[in-house]
């Protein structure tokens, strides 16, 4: 038989993931603009009492939804194998991912501030996993400025795949 807190925080790990999924859809329909506490939880399917306790507003839920995709992209390049396979991977996953589009449909605005904080620390997170793949710096650099101009405008997979291994044929090496 588990402890009773075991059950408790496999129950809350559950419950968080739930509305993230739920919030990440809604963005994806809709963007974030208008997007509110009442929809993430109804989404969700868990009410607004357990929403408010496990996240204290909007910002609160957004902030962990971004954590969880940052760290979503770190897993994928690290287990990609060669610095062109990582890189193309992120590519793959930004350039077609649902929320982001939405996000440049109507939240242009909001989505070029989130992307110009590159003193956020999750930004370090992606860079460093990018460090580790490359050992190149500037290559680094570079990669990260590629994968965020990704963000607004998304190119195709084969342009991926061509373009992680320019980037790496030409910088990291």
């Amino acid at each position: 038989m588990q402890p009773k807190y075991s059950l408790q925080a496999s129950a809350h790990r559950r419950t968080e993931a739930a509305i993230l999924e739920g919030t990440k859809d809604l963005i994806s329909r809709k963007g974030i603009s208008g997007l509110s506490m009442i929809e993430i939880a109804d989404h969700s399917e868990v009410s607004r009492a357990t929403l408010y306790n496990h996240y204290r507003d909007k910002n609160a839920v957004l902030e962990a939804l971004i954590t969880l995709e940052v760290e979503k992209l770190v897993d994928l390049a690290q287990r990609a194998g060669t610095p062109a396979d990582a890189l193309e991977t992120l590519s793959k996953v930004i350039s077609a991912d649902p929320a982001l589009s939405a996000m440049r449909q109507h939240d242009a605005q909001l989505l070029i501030a989130i992307m110009s904080h590159a003193e956020n620390p999750l930004y370090l997170v992606l860079a460093t996993c990018i460090y580790e793949a490359t050992k190149s710096e500037a290559g680094t650099g570079l990669a990260m400025r590629w994968l965020l101009g990704q963000v607004m405008q998304p190119i195709t997979p084969k342009q991926s795949r061509e373009q992680a291994e320019l980037l790496v044929e030409r910088t990291l090496f």
